[in-house]
């Protein structure tokens, strides 16, 4: 599955970095689950493995599931939307700029997760080519989805997709109304556009060619506006930003934290 809109996007250093592909997508069954990721990283220590993420949320039901099934499945959804492994960059990336920038929560799991579900992605051009206040039209919104996808849906999983990637584009904000649905300003804050200059400099983008990317396409921005997030995202120490009227030099690598110790320590038995 291709989209044009993001050319590096399967870019050695964008697979190693947490990016999925294929043809197959979380949004064939789910959305976004902005409401279960943020209450999975608020309650699971920061420096939990994957094995104890799928602990709190199927044996310790923190996210309040009814039953045992649901929550093995949302267990399964969340970790192919967002990671929940240190080991795996974005997902550190992630929960550095969830703590760092509450407001931008919203963008931050939209970015993550455009990253991880192919199908996501191939909903973005339809969304992000709506002006404010323009009308999201259910027809033309099906079919940018089946072409970025590349006419692999049938029907039935196409119209799945198109109600879970448009519930998903509601809860970044990037839409509102519950039938009829509009285009909506996007604010571009500092940790999420840190975020968003991280992606970038995945496919090899530097200086203001990291402003122009698929990812910061995201925000309703202009590029002025952007380089301030930028300068505000240096001051919460998550970026090296120098910035003199059109001169862009933007270093996005210290967001990513080191891999946690525990980790890293030999396993029972090892040397």
């Amino acid at each position: 599955m291709k989209n044009s809109s993001i050319p590096g996007f399967a870019s050695a250093k964008c697979v190693a970095a947490g990016f999925r592909m294929g043809a197959q997508g979380t949004h064939t069954s789910r959305t976004l689950m902005l409401s279960e990721i943020d209450d999975v990283l608020t309650t699971v220590p920061h420096a939990a493995q994957r094995g104890e993420f799928a602990q709190a949320i199927i044996d310790g039901n923190v996210l309040g599931k009814n039953t045992a099934s649901n929550r093995r499945l949302t267990n399964q959804r969340l970790g192919e939307l967002y990671g929940l492994d240190a080991r795996i960059p974005i997902f550190r990336v992630l929960q550095r700029v969830w703590l760092a920038d509450p407001d931008g929560r919203p963008r931050s799991a939209l970015l993550c997760a455009l990253a991880r579900d192919p199908l996501l992605r191939a909903s973005a051009d339809a969304i992000l080519g709506l002006h404010v206040g323009e009308e999201l039209v259910r027809s033309r919104f099906v079919e940018s989805i089946q072409r970025h996808s590349e006419n692999r849906l049938n029907d039935a999983v196409l119209d799945k997709v198109a109600r879970n990637a448009a519930s998903s584009w509601t809860q970044s904000g990037h839409l509102e109304g519950r039938v009829r649905k509009h285009r909506q300003l996007v604010e571009a804050t500092p940790g999420a556009v840190a975020f968003a200059l991280w992606l970038g400099s995945l496919e090899g983008r530097v200086g203001n060619d990291l402003l122009s990317s698929f990812w910061c396409s995201v925000f309703d921005a202009s590029p002025h506006q952007l380089r301030e997030a930028a300068l505000r995202a240096k001051q919460l120490g998550l970026i090296k930003a120098s910035i003199a009227g059109e001169v862009v030099q933007i270093d996005p690598t210290p967001i990513l934290p080191p891999i946690p110790s525990i980790f890293l320590e030999p396993r029972h038995g090892e040397n």
